[in-house]
């Protein structure tokens, strides 16, 4: 069966969400994966959004953090303030799920600005909760789509802590949880080394070549001694994948028509 990159790198990050996973859940490909999770392998994850939304099950991708349709379907919605200070930082969430404009090879995330801060080329939306979800939840993965551009040797900015400098740097600052334990992109997953926290290549998805993710990533990216060959979607998850998102796209069908 054939599918798109972007398929395989939300399948891949779906399939790393279980069933008993309490899942704080970014907008965008983040919210993509955590869902087809939820509508496949794992029915009983309980999924989170910044908004105070608690076990959302949307019928339809959400727009953002404030669409009705994650509070329509959740569980319960508390407010803002006890989501981070009860929730979040009393370690009831056991995964952060988030996205970045750059990534580098600490897993630093920049989500913030593209050049200088004080006059930047150009400025993003910001962080929102990301800082705190991905220093409180007890391990973060991270998905984006893999490119120089994106994968940088070191971020304009540090919106989202990773392993900042790398070893020890986030137990030093204080810092108890996991941190971002893996990274899926379209091309392969990254996690980082034991010791050194730097990210290395640890699965290649199908058809992908080790010199396609070297030309992809702007720094001297490093390969796992044993490398994984990621297994391709199987028809099901393909099939809920592609409901799910013609089902957003039939919701939404005047912002898509407006962006096109």
């Amino acid at each position: 069966m054939n599918y798109s990159a972007t398929e395989m790198m939300a399948v891949a990050a779906a399939r790393v969400l279980t069933n008993d996973d309490i899942c704080f859940v970014g907008i965008g490909t983040p919210s993509l994966a955590c869902n087809l999770a939820r509508l496949t392998h794992a029915p009983g994850i309980t999924l989170i959004y910044e908004s105070g939304t608690i076990g959302a099950r949307p019928h339809v991708l959400p727009l953002s953090i404030g669409d009705p349709e994650l509070s329509e379907t959740a569980r319960t919605t508390v407010a803002v303030p006890e989501m981070f200070q009860y929730w979040l930082q009393g370690g009831c969430i056991s995964v952060g799920f988030l996205g970045g404009a750059q990534i580098d090879r600490y897993a630093n995330i920049n989500s913030s600005v593209i050049g200088s801060y004080e006059k930047p080329k150009v400025r993003l939306p910001g962080g929102g909760g990301a800082p705190e979800i991905a220093s409180l939840c007890r391990k973060t993965y991270v998905v984006m789509a893999q490119s120089r551009r994106s994968f940088v040797e070191r971020v304009d900015f540090i919106t989202t802590f990773g392993y900042g400098e790398g070893g020890d740097h986030r137990q030093r600052l204080g810092i108890h949880t996991e941190g971002p334990t893996l990274v899926i992109t379209d091309l392969c997953i990254m996690r980082p080394n034991l010791i050194t926290k730097e990210l290395e290549v640890t699965a290649l998805h199908q058809g992908v070549t080790r010199e396609q993710v070297i030309d992809a990533t702007g720094w001297p990216v490093r390969f796992a001694e044993r490398v994984e060959q990621t297994p391709p979607p199987t028809e099901a998850e393909l099939s809920v994948l592609r409901d799910l998102q013609a089902c957003t796209a039939r919701a939404h069908g005047l912002e898509v028509g407006q962006n096109d």
